[in-house]
């Protein structure tokens, strides 16, 4: 009975490994792609003015929502 919970401690650990690997892994490729993405962002945001224009639109946009819903919760705490 000991090398059954010897092999199965064994085994887990095995499993635990590969699992960690590939989230790392996939980590990784998250990063490398963000890293692409954000080099061909700023090349095409330093050529097109009309570009960074919107994109700036856009971001104020998604700030202001962003601050509305965060008072509307802070409103809803009190």
């Amino acid at each position: 009975m000991e090398s059954a919970r010897t092999f199965y401690q064994i085994w887990r650990f095995v499993q635990m490994y590969r699992e960690t690997m590939g989230m790392i892994k996939g980590i990784g490729v998250g990063i490398a792609a963000a890293a692409a993405v954000t080099a061909v962002g700023a090349k095409m945001m330093k050529d097109n003015k009309r570009l960074r224009r919107s994109v700036h639109r856009a971001m104020d946009a998604v700030g202001q929502a962003a601050g509305d819903m965060a008072n509307n919760v802070a409103s809803m705490m009190k």
